[in-house]
């Protein structure tokens, strides 16, 4: 059906398009659960993950549905079908079909196609928390040199057995002062940065952008990528702060704020975070400036339209409606469950990918918000 629409669509391709979708709302297959109602029974109104429990739940339910421009999501969902589970596997050529659809149709399809789901913790709360994360773009340098002191690693080979095996290794203090340590790590330096701090957000972030100084004097743009942790647990340099009593905003911004008050105190907040992150490098070319970087899902991320999530209470892949207002931004919107992170745990728990440079960083460091999330399932 796919090649006949691409054959076929031009003049008059907009009837067309309306005769395709209406074939595929007819030719759909097998039964499709009503809305809950009083004698909705358990099994009908309620799917349980490990990490979650889903409600039933009616479209009318989703705030903001009506409006949302569901083309920007589109995209987000057409990278989720390069790598698609097996419940989402059958929707996507339909899915590929509908990025040339209006937002009306994209809005019928899913009605007819899949069912909402209220997420909630199995032991009942109704709201999470919403935070976000971004790709830094930074300055580099190739080789350690003045202004460039403080290194980014690659995943050390030597000590692959031991991070393969579940087992910690070296810490971020350790590797800091234990001459052992330093000597494990010799020449997997990737690039060199100019403040420790901006390593730790790195790291915490995951991934980010780089324009590298190389040895001969000339410039281009690289990609890091996480590729593996030292296996110590990741704790939050902001909580630190907070169980402190530092500071009463544990936002980058706040962080940066109080560090520049008390320098004589870096160290500490930099060892607060056990957690070493490594990195592969990737050629940035300008298609893949477009995208953000692979999520846990393997496939790009597309800045507002993708989150990170725990797979235990939302499988990778899964179309999602997230709601969430508060200080910073309201959110209503059509997302894409495509990664996760070390601090994503829970039912109603989720990292709203930002995008990247300054900006995106600015949202990213402030949102800290209440949640709502409802899954959409194939029906």
């Amino acid at each position: 059906m796919n090649r006949l629409f691409l054959l076929c669509f031009g003049a008059g391709g907009r009837l067309l398009l309306g005769l395709l979708l209406l074939a595929l709302s007819a030719c759909s297959s097998g039964p499709r659960p009503s809305t809950p109602t009083a004698g909705a029974s358990e099994n009908q109104a309620a799917l349980r993950h490990p990490g979650s429990r889903w409600t039933l739940a009616s479209w009318s339910e989703l705030p903001g549905f009506e409006t949302d421009p569901l083309h920007e999501a589109w995209n987000a969902w057409l990278k989720s079908c390069e790598r698609p589970g097996p419940n989402f596997a059958a929707l996507c050529s339909d899915i590929r079909l509908l990025s040339l659809g209006t937002g009306q149709e994209q809005r019928d399809w899913m009605r007819a196609h899949l069912q909402p789901y209220r997420v909630e913790a199995l032991h009942g709360e109704p709201q999470g928390l919403l935070t976000g994360y971004y790709e830094p773009q930074i300055d580099a340098s190739r080789q350690q040199r003045e202004g460039f002191s403080f290194p980014l690693y690659r995943y050390p080979a030597q000590a692959g057995a031991v991070l393969k095996s579940g087992k910690p290794w070296y810490s971020r203090q350790q590797i800091d002062t234990l001459p052992e340590a330093r000597a494990a790590l010799r020449g997997h330096e990737l690039v060199w940065l100019a403040h420790p701090l901006d390593v730790l957000v790195l790291q915490i972030q995951g991934s980010a952008r780089v324009h590298v100084l190389e040895s001969d004097g000339s410039q281009r743009w690289s990609r890091l990528s996480y590729a593996g942790n030292n296996n110590q647990p990741y704790q939050s340099p902001g909580r630190w702060l907070l169980e402190q009593r530092a500071v009463t905003d544990a936002s980058w911004p706040g962080i940066k704020a109080w560090l520049a008050q008390n320098p004589q105190r870096q160290q500490e907040l930099l060892w607060s975070n056990p957690r070493v992150v490594f990195f592969r490098e990737q050629a940035l070319g300008e298609q893949d400036a477009a995208l953000g970087p692979n999520g846990a899902q393997g496939v790009a991320l597309t800045p507002g339209r993708s989150i990170a999530v725990d797979p235990l209470s939302i499988p990778y892949g899964t179309p999602v409606w997230l709601a969430s207002a508060g200080p910073v931004t309201s959110l209503q919107r059509l997302v894409l469950a495509q990664d996760t992170g070390s601090a994503i745990t829970g039912a109603l728990r989720a990292d709203y990918f930002a995008g990247w440079g300054a900006q995106a960083g600015e949202l990213a460091g402030r949102l800290k918000q209440p949640l709502q999330l409802w899954v959409l399932w194939p029906r």
